[in-house]
Formats: structure tokens, sequence, C-alpha cells
């Protein structure tokens, strides 16, 4: 039997528990994963001709990896698992599928009760909320590599905001049995989670701050510092592929104000507005304007 069977037989299991509840639907969505079919047919393949390797209880490798995510592929949508050691990310990969989600589209709802941490993988998305007076606010932008949700899943409670896509966006979603396992088992990831919750803390204290005491140039520009976190968006360059309509949703402006803000902030040599996005000038700057 190979060395690495006991974990992939656990893999398994994860997989064929997390399956089972991914095609059951409530109000919001279905939550199959864009390669359901696909992948569901190749497993019961692999099942029916590789079963129980000969002398061993464990799984042939290419069962399980035949419908999930490389490990490669994990570390490039996902810096947390490049602090990982080898059956972590066995165990990470096994746990997660993706889904994509159209622009303008609620990837979850406040009240919902949504078990999965959640990644953004590629487009853009924002985490923000609607009183029930109709005023509305945004709490923050969700560009690629921004993981997030962690605090709903550790307290297994409903989310209290919304999430919605502001472009098409393909999202990395985390089983919260997988998440659990990893806060239990694993130390890369629990450092991990302090710094990712540290600085999501500073961010809303700085999103209460934006919202009470700066007018719109001040919110529009540090609505685009708080994209540039390295822990909470690692990768991000100077460049964002973002139109003024997402700049304006970000910040909670229509299109024609946040395209004013917009003009202001590079009258005043702090950004370059170029065909489609936005390139930053002095990102410190725009970090503390209005202060």
């Amino acid at each position: 039997m190979r060395g690495n069977a006991a974990p992939r037989t656990r893999a398994i299991g994860s997989i064929f528990a997390r399956w089972s509840s991914l095609g059951q639907c409530d109000r919001l969505k279905c939550l199959l994963p864009d390669n359901w079919s696909g992948n569901f047919a190749a497993a019961l393949d692999l099942l029916q001709c590789n079963r129980l390797m000969p002398g061993g209880t464990g799984w042939d490798c290419a069962t399980v990896d035949a419908f999930m995510i490389a490990a490669d592929y994990l570390k490039r949508i996902a810096a947390w698992s490049r602090e990982l050691n080898d059956r972590e990310i066995e165990v990470a990969r096994a746990g997660i599928v993706e889904k994509s989600y159209r622009a303008n589209e609620f990837i979850f709802m406040r009240g919902d009760a949504f078990e999965y941490w959640t990644g953004i993988v590629t487009g853009l998305a924002r985490m923000g909320m609607v009183s029930s007076g109709g005023k509305a606010a945004s709490f923050a932008g969700l560009p690629a590599g921004a993981w997030f949700g962690e605090g709903s899943v550790l307290k297994s409670e409903p989310r209290r905001y919304d999430v919605v896509a502001v472009r098409d966006t393909r999202l990395a979603l985390m089983d919260r049995s997988t998440f659990f396992w990893l806060f239990e088992n694993s130390v890369g990831f629990n450092r991990f989670l302090v710094r990712q919750l540290n600085e999501r803390l500073g961010q809303f204290i700085g999103a209460l701050e934006i919202d009470r005491t700066l007018d719109a140039t001040g919110r529009v520009a540090r609505s685009i510092a708080s994209l540039f976190n390295p822990i909470l968006y690692p990768g991000l360059t100077r460049h964002l592929e973002i139109t003024q309509e997402e700049i304006g949703a970000l910040s909670g402006l229509s299109r024609q104000n946040a395209n004013q803000c917009l003009k202001r902030l590079e009258k005043e040599g702090l950004l370059r507005l170029e065909y489609g996005g936005v390139t930053i000038v002095e990102l410190e700057r725009l970090r503390h304007y209005g202060e």
C-alpha cells in the first residue's frame, strides 16, 4: 500500500460527505460546483475500476485526484495554502469546489446560512448590507485573492452581511468540516487566521471612519486604497482592472459621482485613469486621504 493511502482514504470520505449536501437547494441557490457532472461521472468510473488497492485499504491516487483541484493551482489561488504541509494541502484540496456567479448576483444575503469559507478566484465582489430603513452601506471590496467569512464559519452563525458579485466572479468554496479540520490541526493555517482576523478588524474600523467622516472623494480614495492590503488581498499590482461603475459600487456612489471623484484624485496626482482601469501613483496618500 502506498505511504499516503490513509490520508487519501479520509479525503474520499470527506469528498462524498461534502457532495451529499452540495446538491441540496435552499431559497438562495444550488451550490453544485461548476464541473459537477463531469467529475461525478469520473468519480463513479474510477471507484468501480479501482476500488480498494490489493493488499491494503487505501484508494488509488487517481481516484481522488480525478475530482480534486491540483495542489499547485490551490497555491496560486490561496496564499494561505503555501503555509501548509503536504498532508494539510491534501485535506484542503478535498474540501474545495469552485462556483461561478454572474455580475450583480448575490453570493449570499444577510441571514443566510452559508457554511463555506470563500475565496475569490477571479472577478470582484462587494461586502455590505441594506438597513431596514433602506440605507445601503458598503463594508469592503473583495478582489481576486481575497478569502472571507471565517468569522461566520467559526461561530456557526448566519451571515450578517450581503456579498454580491460586482462583475462575473468565480469562487472557491471550502466546506465547514474541512475548515475546522485545518483550524484544529494546522499551525500554519492558524497563523494565517490570526493575521487575517486582525487585518479584517482594522479594515472594518476604517470603513466606519470612511462612512461617518469623509466626503465622496475621500470615500473613493479610501475604498480604492483598501484593496491594496497585502494580507487580505495578496498579489495585487498598482494597476487595477476596474471600471468607474465598480468603484462607485464599492464606495456607495453612483457612476457619475465616482467619475467626478476620480477626476479630482487624478488632478491631485494620486492616481491615473486609464482605459479599463486605474493605476495607483500615490498609494499612501490615498490611504490617508481626508485626514
